[in-house]
């Protein structure tokens, strides 16, 4: 479950990085706010 998580948090992470460069600020860091909760290494909402 762990990797799991790290998964999802590392494309999300990616994700809002690739909006920001594309123009998108706002939902890149809607997306890097998410991955960051989401990951074990953050708050996890899983947790």
């Amino acid at each position: 479950m762990v990797t799991l998580l790290w998964i999802l948090a590392v494309v999300l992470v990616i994700a809002g990085i690739v909006a920001i460069v594309r123009g998108q600020l706002l939902w890149g860091i809607v997306l890097i706010v998410v991955g960051l909760l989401v990951g074990p290494g953050g708050v996890s909402v899983f947790a």
